[in-house]
């Protein structure tokens, strides 16, 4: 797959042997950024690749993708001696994704970089579309920068060693984008949900499929500054969840309740008839089950969506909802006590129905 850029194109390969043969897929030279969970589980297959590589390893936990943290890891690829006609080698997931290209954009005004994505989410998902965000205090991917990864292998063996909330993670992600793709698409997708917790040929079949619909929004829209806001569906809510919760509900099953949350309110609000609500909610909520009964504070989470970076007005926030015929639209809604019930109607009885 090449995807076109502002920075030209870049390339996302499919690799079955991406872990047995990642010394025939790096470049020249650089510095490698790595989970360091991912490191110590394929150490054996990938040890050898690495060996005279600078390896500057990560802990892929929220702290370390923020502001406050870029300090110590400039230092590590400074000491590493990093030269721009060198290249940074990201291999993890998003949250080791987010930290290698907000360096790449700024270290030495920019370095090229390759992208290794070890998880569902990154893989089906984040891989592509040049973002990336960090945090700063306590508000979420409130910096960030647009540069893509020059390369991308993907390699679904990476998968085997995923944790199922890790893999449901992911597949929300992939019931976004074809949710944002139209019912049928949508519907098709939910008929082999079981498949794509196998980790088979099923569930490739499905991430190639999320970066196809992704790639028509991306190339025409990189910036995000029309039709790609389309793919922060479910976002505005499942951001806010995950940060009241402290992160205790991981980012693509927090967007699969965004979503679930997001046609509920469209309803509440009277934007929408609850059909599409009725239709998806079986499948969204086969996604986040295990967090149907999790605590969510309905004053905290509206704090949190004051907060987000997409909000156009003062006292609303801008959300994508349905309409009436089911297309997704972007718009502002004020942020008050009937906003605030709709959502509390649906923590407290939608989302466990």
């Amino acid at each position: 797959m090449i995807i076109q850029s502002h920075k030209g194109p870049y390339e996302v390969h499919f690799r079955k042997d991406a872990i047995d043969n990642m010394a025939g897929l790096l470049p020249e030279s650089g510095v490698v950024l790595i989970d360091a969970h991912v490191a110590d589980l394929y150490q054996d297959r990938i040890g050898a690749a690495l060996a005279g590589w600078p390896v500057v390893r990560i802990d892929a936990k929220e702290t370390n993708k923020s502001l406050e943290a870029m300090p110590g890891f400039v230092d590590q690829l400074v000491d590493a001696q990093l030269r721009r006609d060198q290249c940074i080698v990201a291999i993890g997931g998003g949250i080791i994704q987010d930290i290698t290209c907000f360096l790449a954009s700024t270290l030495l005004r920019g370095v090229e970089w390759h992208f290794f994505p070890t998880t569902l989410l990154a893989q089906a998902d984040s891989c592509i579309g040049s973002k990336s965000s960090i945090n700063s205090g306590s508000t979420k991917n409130i910096l960030g920068t647009f540069n893509p990864a020059r390369k991308i292998y993907i390699c679904t063996d990476f998968l085997k060693t995923l944790n199922e909330r890790d893999l449901r993670s992911g597949i929300g992600e992939i019931l976004k984008a074809h949710a944002i793709a139209g019912p049928a698409a949508f519907d098709a997708l939910a008929a082999e949900y079981d498949g794509l917790l196998e980790r088979g040929p099923v569930l490739e079949k499905w991430i190639r499929s999320s970066l196809d619909i992704k790639k028509e929004y991306i190339e025409e829209d990189e910036f995000d500054q029309a039709r790609r806001n389309i793919f922060n569906y479910g976002h505005s809510f499942g951001h806010a969840i995950e940060s009241v919760t402290n992160y205790a509900v991981p980012h693509g099953i927090a967007v699969t309740m965004g979503m679930d949350m997001a046609n509920h309110v469209a309803a509440s609000l009277g934007v929408a008839g609850d059909d599409q609500f009725r239709r998806t909610h079986p499948t969204f909520r086969t996604n986040y089950a295990g967090f149907e009964t999790v605590e969510i504070d309905v004053d905290a989470m509206r704090r949190a969506m004051s907060k987000d970076k997409k909000n156009i007005g003062r006292n609303s926030v801008t959300l994508i909802l349905p309409g009436r015929d089911g297309t997704l639209f972007r718009a502002p809604y004020d942020n008050d006590d009937r906003f605030a019930d709709a959502c509390r109607s649906f923590l407290h009885e939608g989302r466990a129905a």
